[in-house]
């Protein structure tokens, strides 16, 4: 049988591992210790009845130790899982250890108080998004540099290689010999063809440029012409009027003749009175004038 007075003596006063002294206080770092405490009542090794929480995984669970399983220490330790609706649990607690000392209840409902507290704020700070310090590692980067200004300088040249080896093949130079991949080979055609016919399409919009040029001098010159012919013969009209208003003849013309007149002279006063921009209006005399004559002389 296992003397708890004998135990704690010899722990007390000689070396215990799980023992952490201060200048204050005694601590005990047994994983199963119930209050962290190193004291009579709290060590799990000088009390044969004894129980504790823990807490597995996020998992709370009820570690309780007798006497009559101390023999054995795999079975020591009776292991009770506990739910996680805390009412429920507690009422777990109280049935587990109902005939157990005051002061082991106690302790083991503050602890499992604690414990279910921790969880909830390790949860918490799960779903929150939190900053990760990275360290940054210079010779690997420098390293990484190194090695893409390399990969770089060999893709150029195996550009260049490429490309006047496709000169070669497009001149005739191998004469079949070498068996070159035809996926290049169609893929330097076809940039060959689009840079062509953007070329192409260059020149042409420069030709209808040029085709376009001489039809709109053309047009130019002749709106010119037509303004100046339009105002040359206005000018001759003028003189043609001012010639023969200068001259006197003794004509005798007929009462019909001159109210023919006045009313084209009012006519084209109204035209003039009722439109805004400038009308010409053009009437002849002379062969009304000729028509008079004749019949005069008959």
């Amino acid at each position: 049988m296992q003397h708890d007075d004998v135990v704690w003596a010899i722990i007390n006063k000689t070396h215990c591992s799980h023992k952490v002294t201060t200048k204050t206080q005694h601590f005990c770092r047994n994983e199963y210790n119930l209050t962290g405490l190193c004291s009579r009542s709290s060590c799990p090794l000088a009390n044969s009845k004894y129980a504790t929480i823990r807490e597995e995984n996020g998992i709370i669970y009820l570690y309780m130790k007798t006497a009559e399983r101390v023999m054995f220490p795999a079975k020591q330790w009776e292991k009770v899982k506990l739910s996680r609706n805390f009412e429920k649990a507690i009422y777990q607690i109280n049935e587990n250890l109902l005939y157990w000392p005051a002061f082991i209840q106690s302790k083991c409902k503050q602890r499992f108080v604690k414990i279910t507290q921790y969880l909830i704020r390790m949860r918490k700070l799960k779903l929150r998004r939190v900053k990760e310090l990275v360290p940054i590692q210079r010779k690997i980067e420098r390293r990484e540099r190194r090695r893409e200004e390399k990969a770089l300088v060999a893709a150029r040249i195996d550009n260049a290689i490429e490309k006047q080896l496709l000169e070669r093949l497009k001149k005739g130079t191998y004469n079949d010999i070498y068996n070159f991949p035809q996926m290049a080979f169609d893929a330097a055609l076809k940039a060959e063809e689009i840079s062509s016919e953007s070329e192409s399409e260059k020149e042409d919009e420069d030709e209808r440029e040029m085709e376009l040029e001489p039809e709109l001098e053309k047009e130019l010159e002749k709106t010119v012409e037509e303004t100046d012919e339009f105002i040359e013969a206005n000018s001759d009209m003028d003189s043609d009027d001012e010639s023969d208003s200068g001259r006197k003849e003794n004509v005798d013309v007929q009462s019909d003749f001159e109210s023919d007149t006045s009313d084209i002279e009012d006519m084209a006063v109204k035209m003039t009175s009722r439109k805004k921009p400038r009308v010409e209006i053009e009437y002849e005399t002379e062969p009304i004038a000729s028509v008079s004559r004749k019949k005069i002389k008959q």
